[in-house]
């Protein structure tokens, strides 16, 4: 009823000028001659006195009559169309569109008005209704929409975020010669702005331009504002020049808002290029402007330029306020220019009766920032001095200043005295409990925790944040767990945030099933996991050997509808390619491109390190110049991949050039490039060369590692100069640095080639003395320098010990040891070992089958000498004729003379092929 009545005084004021009541009222105020009727006299109004103003009256009343007919069929009709609406809207409503649904809307109504299509199309919220009905009425009536129908499809599209149809729909309204309102226009953008879809509301406006259609100022200035909010100044740019181009009037407003986009990219040519413009515009830059321009380009390390901002604002007589100095002092103090900032804001204090509070915390993070906090504490006390009670902002900053500096106990005193000043607030307990996480002390952590909960702050997703990302990377994941267990879900909801931490602390360290299930926790809790939780459980699964289950975790990733970013990409391919899978490493190269990235430098390092493992090297060589001739600036970590491949495929030289090459462009080679040339040098004997990169190395100043020294210990050892071995190894340790287990195997291996085994023992000694254990590596090379000696029994002693450490003996050791006590006459200890060694799955080489039959040859077990000849010969393995003349010998001693005369006939199919071999 209400809504009745309304609409009814609504159209009664629209028509009123055409009622008969207004020309009467007219004719009433007005006489004929042009004189008033308020000049008349009273009587004269009386009907029965004036039978004239009788006869108008009567008019009158029935005009009246005539305005309260017409109301009442208008009203009527209003009801009809409302009720028909509501039937239209419960048809389309009611299930899928199709022939039975066409003939339902055919009987609801066959006067098919303006204001039914659009009342029906203002209460859809389904755009496939909507338009289906749209298209149904165009078919029924055989007319083109008015723009009013138009306008209300588009509205539907708005309300729904559903632009599928938007192009199509704009066309059609841009060939009927108009555009959608305004207010359309900018709901249009304004829905997309809200869901934070910037590229579509950007794109949706380039779709009214190609239409020809002039967007509205408002919907310009709505996705201009949205996309400085996330840093997109070239989309901002092209937005505000189509603006100028259509004749819209820009301000000083909009000139701030792009400029300082630009400058707080540091793109500084663009900003400038920007001011110069608005001032050829005739346009004044105000205190606003210049505080954004101080603000952000000092902020992108432009200090002088802000400087510069500062002093023409003056020069142009405006006043610097609070945020003019508060801004250039914040600048300053983030450029280590302390002086030049406590000159200002001294300036600032004079010039100002009251204290600026914002000075003054700007003031103590910069002392606090650079450590001087004497300073900072002076000017808390000075503040208070001047009637300005420090804030808990203040208080914060400085709390904030002594994290990063650690000073953890001094931290906890300021807090218990800034309680006289400024209650500290949940920023301030997350600060403590940030830097006492930090700092590894847990309980006191704990405890202030439970003070914040005393005086009515209860810890919020941040803090219950804070605490396990930084007990995940202290790698104390119990407690982690237990504050995530202890969280009450009611007050305190995890977020995405929260379970990212977990998830990748926990994997981290190998407990990939427990990140697993928080994982499916987190999709039971309605959370979308990040391209970063699926980053985060890739990696983890594929460095534990799962390789099969990060597969699934990528697949499941596009089946839910996330889309990966580069990072997330080129991890995969960076495990896929470690797990040995090169074809499926390719193939995800290409899938970044069908992701729409480009593949980046990292991209292609991973590519060509992953084709130099799986023995690829000329196709890695056209990828890194073709990523040259594409333009792309190559980094340390490319050159170095590059130059690594190329040193482990021999192409030495190349990965000189290279590294010549680094330098020439201005990147300093790091440990890793010189780590590769000179290992890669002293592997193919060229040691002065090496050394002479090693020199060069130390003078730059590159802290060189245990490997490079490694590098050359093993290459000077291998030639046989083995003080040159000694005197890196020696220097090695100077620097501070302890010699890794391969450093002295490299060392051990030399000396036992020179054989010279009792330097050797003398080494193995000192290495143990120094707490490095010894491998297996470490005993098969003592055990075979003793062997070469014929120092069996003193070898045997070691296979002891290293036994007794729990090392497991390879293949070399088994071979050595067996090969040493066949050679001592133990045949029988060597026997076992030979047993054990084989039912292990051990695969004994040609000399370890030749020593074995030799040793029970002339231990007179000749049958057994015969059965394990047999075995060498199935095997595959080489005979040797040496052995062959000994278990000879040994099978005729025994009378085993069909056994012999096949051993026989074998050593002269042996002699034949060596003679023939000669003679070729």
């Amino acid at each position: 009823m209400r809504l009745r009545l309304i609409n009814r005084g609504l159209r009664s004021q629209y028509d009123f000028k055409r009622t008969p009541i207004f020309a009467n009222c007219k004719r009433f105020s007005v006489s004929h001659n042009g004189s008033s009727n308020l000049d008349r006299p009273v009587s004269s109004f009386i009907p029965e006195r004036n039978p004239e103003f009788s006869s108008r009256l009567e008019n009158v009343q029935s005009g009246v009559d005539n305005v309260h007919g017409w109301s009442e069929a208008f009203s009527s009709k209003l009801e009809g169309v409302r009720q028909t609406v509501d039937n239209v809207c419960k048809i389309l409503q009611s299930g899928p569109w199709g022939p039975s649904m066409e003939i339902g809307l055919s009987k609801c109504d066959e006067n098919l008005s303006t204001e039914l299509v659009t009342g029906v199309l203002r209460r859809l919220e389904d755009v496939n209704a909507a338009l289906n009905y749209f298209r149904w009425i165009e078919k029924t009536t055989l007319q083109a929409h008015c723009p009013e129908a138009y306008n209300s499809l588009l509205m539907v599209m708005a309300r729904t975020r559903n632009f599928e149809y938007l192009e199509q729909i704009l066309e059609e309204i841009s060939l009927a010669g108009f555009g959608p309102s305004n207010t359309v226009s900018i709901e249009l953008v304004a829905g997309c702005v809200k869901k934070r879809k910037l590229k579509e509301a950007f794109d949706l406006i380039q779709t009214m331009r190609k239409f020809k259609i002039r967007p509205a100022f408002s919907a310009y200035t709505t996705v201009i504002g949205a996309l400085s909010a996330v840093q997109e100044p070239d989309l901002m740019l092209t937005l505000f020049h189509q603006m100028q181009e259509l004749g819209y009037e820009v301000n000083v407003h909009l000139f701030t808002t792009i400029i300082r986009a630009f400058a707080r990219e540091g793109r500084v040519d663009a900003a400038l290029s920007l001011l110069d413009e608005m001032k050829s515009n005739a346009f004044d830059a105000d205190i606003v402007l210049y505080n954004v321009c101080i603000d952000c380009f000092g902020k992108a390390g432009k200090v002088d330029m802000a400087w510069k901002f500062f002093h023409e604002l003056k020069a142009h007589g405006i006043c610097p306020d609070d945020v003019t100095y508060t801004s250039m002092i914040g600048v300053l103090c983030k450029a280590n220019r302390l002086n030049e900032a406590v000159d200002l804001f001294e300036q600032l204090e004079i010039n100002r009766l009251v204290p600026c509070a914002y000075a003054y915390n700007t003031m103590i993070m910069g002392y606090g920032s650079v450590g001087k906090f004497d300073e900072a504490y002076g000017l808390l006390e000075r503040q208070r001095q001047k009637g300005s009670i420090p804030s808990v902002i203040a208080y914060n900053s400085l709390l904030t200043c002594l994290g990063k500096k650690q000073r953890v106990d001094e931290a906890l005193k300021i807090f218990q005295e800034m309680r006289k000043d400024a209650a500290p607030n949940l920023s301030t307990y997350n600060i403590l409990i940030d830097m006492l996480c930090r700092a590894g002390k847990l309980d006191v952590a704990l405890e202030i925790r439970d003070t914040m909960k005393a005086v009515g702050l209860f810890p919020n997703v941040l803090t219950v944040n804070i605490m396990i990302d930084r007990l995940c990377k202290a790698q104390q994941l119990d407690e982690a767990c237990s504050i995530f267990e202890a969280m009450d879900h009611k007050v305190c909801r995890p977020n995405e945030f929260t379970f990212c931490s977990l998830i990748d602390g926990l994997g981290r360290r190998g407990r990939v099933d427990d990140a697993y299930r928080l994982y499916e926790q987190m999709l039971d809790f309605d959370l979308n996991p990040t391209a970063i939780v699926y980053t985060s459980l890739i990696r983890n699964f594929f460095k534990c050997g799962r390789k099969e289950d990060g597969h699934k975790i990528y697949k499941e990733m596009v089946r839910r509808g996330t889309s990966p970013d580069l990072t997330l990409l080129n991890t995969y391919m960076d495990c896929v390619f470690k797990a040995g899978e090169t074809e499926k490493g390719r193939s995800l190269f290409e899938e970044i491109k069908s992701w729409g990235f480009t593949p980046d430098v990292r991209s292609y390092s991973i590519l060509i390190h992953g084709l130099i493992k799986a023995g690829c090297a000329r196709e890695t060589y056209e990828l890194f110049y073709a990523m040259k001739e594409q333009g792309y600036v190559l980094d340390t970590f490319a050159y170095n991949t590059v130059i690594d491949g190329f040193c482990k495929s021999g192409k030495v030289n190349k990965a000189y050039q290279l590294l010549e090459e680094m330098k020439v462009k201005g990147l300093e080679p790091t440990v890793v490039t010189y780590g590769s040339v000179i290992d890669g040098l002293a592997k193919i004997d060229r040691l002065d060369e090496a050394y002479m990169l090693f020199e060069e190395a130390k003078s730059k100043g590159v802290p060189l590692n245990v490997v490079i020294y490694s590098s050359l210990v093993d290459g000077f050892g291998k030639v046989g100069r083995i003080d040159e071995a000694y005197l890196i190894m020696e220097e090695l340790m100077q620097k501070g640095l302890s010699p890794n287990v391969y450093t002295w195997n490299c060392l051990l291996d030399a000396l036992v080639k020179a054989e010279e085994i009792d330097e050797a023992l003398v080494c193995f000694k000192s290495m143990k003395e120094l707490k490095c254990a010894p491998n297996t590596f470490t005993y098969s090379i003592i055990i075979n320098g003793l062997c070469r000696v014929r120092k069996f029994n003193k070898a045997f002693v070691f296979w002891q010990e290293m036994q007794k450490e729990g090392l497991k003996p390879n293949m070399i050791t088994y071979t050595t040891m067996i090969s040493g006590l066949a050679k001592a006459g133990n045949v029988s200890e060597a026997d076992k070992l030979f047993q054990k060694f084989q039912a292990k799955g051990g695969q004994p080489d040609s000399a370890c089958y030749n020593t074995m039959i030799e040793g029970l040859s002339i231990a007179n077990r000749a049958m057994e000498a015969y059965e394990l000849f047999e075995e060498t010969r199935l095997k595959g393995c080489n005979i040797y004729t040496k052995t062959c003349v000994i278990l000879l010998d040994a099978l005729h001693k025994a009378e085993c003379l069909e056994q012999a005369a096949i051993v026989g006939a074998i050593l002269r199919e042996i002699a034949k092929s060596q003679h023939a071999s000669r003679s070729l």
